[in-house]
């Protein structure tokens, strides 16, 4: 092991057996609440010959776990089994009352859903009333009182992280993403005797993808089951997820391609058009539809990037509002609303929020960080909308048209009597390790890097720091000049090549010459049979 490395694993802090974890280490799924109903309640359904209905959500982590959750039936023996997906634009976030006629209409005796329920009480209570029995999967906070079903398995369930049993497992646990809580229901189903043991592995490239496309901290259990959902992934039986990642030009299996090609394009469907064109990618059985379906999602996904950046262009164009808090409205897709939103934080680093107009009212998304929580912003400015909900750094919300400019005034109002200090500090860059020496960049420590993967919340991509190196050479790529390549030298006169694609302009007018501060992770290049250490940049500033 590199002496690099030793000191990156120090500096992290990484728990024991983090770079080689056990499968048979997992937690044990029946500690997690209402499992033993779940189980039996399944039991019942395999045993009395019923009809499931599932009910998911429309991103990669709902598409995910439902298709886990089909599998899952299959194994246990239920033979009659159904998925219903929401639509993003007609039905919103959680269980639409459409569930109850589709459950009418096929007879269900028994809904599961996945990554929702939770706060969905009168929906449940619907079910009941018509004699469906209801068992809610989900992963997202619960309120101080449950929906009446059968279970509701649920690691953030209030009254279960309040009890003083389990202590570390209980953190680990309450970070599954939906798709990791339908993976526990099926090891708690193989300890039951109803799924052969071992064929649960077989759903880890679904739990892979759904948990890092979910933006889930990557320790502890994510840590374990990510880990081998790169395993499974390799050698998936799934022809949708062979198909798209040939259309996607995967070449090699790591964070980079699950978070941005496979993800994305699992996305698309429901940011689009519906996410029943990604559940079907997941669900086929023969290559020639999954390669039909691959490719809509891969235009579906074009479609979305390119709405996405006349969008921002737009806004850029035209000039951002001039707040604390961005409210920018326009005629845009829904879907690609919150994407754009985040992306206005990333470059302004204010909270964003962002509205297009749809049925009378206007409709969106909001992104924050920091010490700006969105939720308790809303709940302030709950005179100035028609709806709205979510999270710190994330909500939904609808303004109605002649409301805009007071819930504008209200909000930014809300955020000035705040009187936060130096918010940019958290979304500035932070190295792990300064390195003064290029020696100590070497293909074993590319190499050993690898083994930290996957990258994600909690598990970030090992960023260094270069203090004051010299740029010797700097050079635009490509045919329109928006890519860089510089050639830095440390203080002994060593060399190493930088890269960064779709460079900010400031970057692009380095000269040689420079003293420059350099943020950079580390990757491989390979020219001509010769292997190299690269640097990717981060981050650059002028000394």
């Amino acid at each position: 092991m590199s002496a690099l490395f030793e000191e990156l694993l120090r500096a992290r802090e990484v728990e024991p057996g983090f770079l080689d974890p056990k499968y048979d280490e997992c937690i044990d799924a029946w500690v997690l609440p209402d499992m033993d109903k779940a189980v039996k309640r399944v039991r019942q359904a395999v045993q009395n010959g019923e009809k499931v209905l599932i009910y998911g959500d429309y991103d990669a982590d709902g598409v995910t776990a439902s298709t886990a959750l089909r599998d899952i039936l299959v194994l246990a023996g239920v033979k009659a089994i159904e998925i219903m997906l929401p639509n993003r634009f007609l039905d919103g976030y959680g269980m639409s009352t459409k569930v109850v006629e589709k459950a009418k209409e096929l007879g269900a005796n028994l809904v599961m859903t996945v990554d929702c329920g939770s706060r969905n009480h009168e929906v449940v209570a619907q079910l009941a009333e018509i004699g469906v029995d209801v068992v809610v999967t989900d992963h997202h906070e619960c309120g101080d009182t449950l929906p009446q079903a059968v279970a509701v398995v649920n690691p953030k369930r209030k009254d279960w992280l309040s009890s003083d049993s389990l202590g570390p497992s209980k953190t680990s646990l309450r970070e599954l993403a939906g798709v990791g809580v339908v993976f526990k229901l099926a090891q708690a189903l193989v300890k039951a005797g109803l799924i052969p043991e071992g064929q649960e592995k077989w759903l880890l490239d679904l739990v892979l993808i759904g948990t890092i496309c979910d933006s889930m901290w990557l320790r502890g259990e994510n840590r374990r089951l990510c880990f081998y959902g790169f395993k499974v992934l390799e050698k998936t039986r799934r022809a949708g997820l062979k198909e798209l990642m040939l259309v996607a030009g995967v070449k090699r299996l790591n964070s980079e391609a699950v978070g941005f090609q496979i993800g994305p394009r699992l996305n698309a469907a429901g940011r689009m058009e519906s996410a029943e064109q990604a559940l079907r990618l997941l669900l086929a059985e023969n290559r020639s539809q999954a390669a039909m379906l691959a490719v809509q999602l891969e235009n579906l996904n074009k479609a979305r990037k390119t709405q996405q950046q006349a969008a921002f262009k737009e806004i850029e164009t035209r000039g951002v509002d001039g707040g604390a808090v961005m409210v920018e409205c326009g005629n845009w897709h829904e879907g690609i609303l919150g994407i754009v939103a985040g992306k206005l934080v990333e470059k302004y680093h204010r909270p964003a929020i962002v509205l297009a107009e749809t049925d009378g009212v206007f409709k969106g998304s909001g992104r924050s960080f920091g010490e700006f929580n969105l939720a308790e912003a809303l709940a302030v400015c709950k005179d100035y909308i028609v709806a709205g909900g979510g999270h710190a750094e994330a909500c939904g919300l609808k303004v109605a048209l002649g409301k805009i400019d007071d819930f504008r005034r209200a909000i930014n109002a809300y955020y000035d009597g705040l009187q936060l200090k130096n918010q940019e500090r958290f979304l500035g860059i932070k190295e792990d390790l300064q390195v003064r020496d290029f020696d100590q960049f070497s293909l074993e420590l590319v190499t050993e890097l690898q083994k930290l993967e996957p990258y994600g919340m909690g598990n970030e991509e090992p960023i260094f720091l270069l203090p004051e190196v010299r740029v010797v050479e700097a050079a635009k790529l490509g045919a329109d000049g928006k890519h860089l390549r510089l050639t830095v030298w440390d203080q002994n006169g060593k060399s190493l090549k930088l890269i960064q694609f779709y460079a900010p302009e400031e970057y692009l007018r380095l000269r040689g010459g420079e003293i420059i501060n350099a943020w950079i992770t580390l990757g491989e290049n390979e020219y001509r049979g010769l292997r190299s250490v690269e640097g990717r940049i981060v981050k650059l500033a002028i000394v």
